[in-house]
């Protein structure tokens, strides 16, 4: 089943567990996806993106839970 929500910074940062900043960060320095949506000026990624994402990150790999 494909998850169609938009997400914010704040909403990744909280499903990764970080400070909103930490993931504008990581858009600056080219680590995050580019946004699946801008609207207003403000970017937004698709929470499978995220999920997808988060999955590939050097470091996730052998982690339990989530």
């Amino acid at each position: 089943m494909t998850d169609r929500s938009l997400w914010s910074y704040k909403d990744i940062a909280a499903h990764i567990k970080v400070q909103p900043d930490t993931v504008r960060s990581y858009r600056k320095h080219g680590l995050l996806p580019p946004p699946d949506h801008v609207e207003a000026g403000k970017p937004y990624w698709y929470a499978d993106t995220v999920r997808a994402w988060v999955a590939s990150r050097p470091g996730n790999r052998g982690r339990k839970g989530g």
